[in-house]
């Protein structure tokens, strides 16, 4: 699976996907880095097929207004460490994967894997 992490997230979760045989950009990649607009995050997103994974809530709007971007992995963990992150995306990063291919829109918390479309 394809997916570009967004700004809020720490550059090891790609590190930790791409690990897991993912193909992943950090926004930190691309040519504007941290500051490359969410419009255009989703753009690059729908346009070479990725998901994208952020922590805050801007995508989930234009998500349920627009469309966009097509696929979206809300981390919802709130403030926990780096390693509590990586621990838990490591535990579910196979069920992920399932539900990011059928549906477009799922959500890990620190306790739930939520499948919201």
């Amino acid at each position: 699976m394809k997916f570009v992490v967004d700004a809020q997230l720490p550059r090891r979760i790609g590190r930790d996907l791409a690990a897991a045989g993912h193909e992943v950009l950090h926004s930190l990649d691309l040519p504007r880095g941290n500051r490359a607009p969410d419009d255009a995050i989703a753009e690059l997103a729908d346009r070479e097929g990725r998901v994208v994974a952020p922590e805050d809530s801007d995508f989930v709007t234009s998500f349920l207004l627009r469309g966009t971007p097509s696929k979206l992995l809300l981390i919802s963990t709130g403030n926990i460490t780096n390693d509590a992150l990586s621990r838990l995306l490591a535990a579910n990063l196979p069920a992920l994967v399932s539900a990011l291919s059928t549906h477009s829109f799922v959500e890990l918390s620190a306790s739930a894997m939520t499948i919201h479309a």
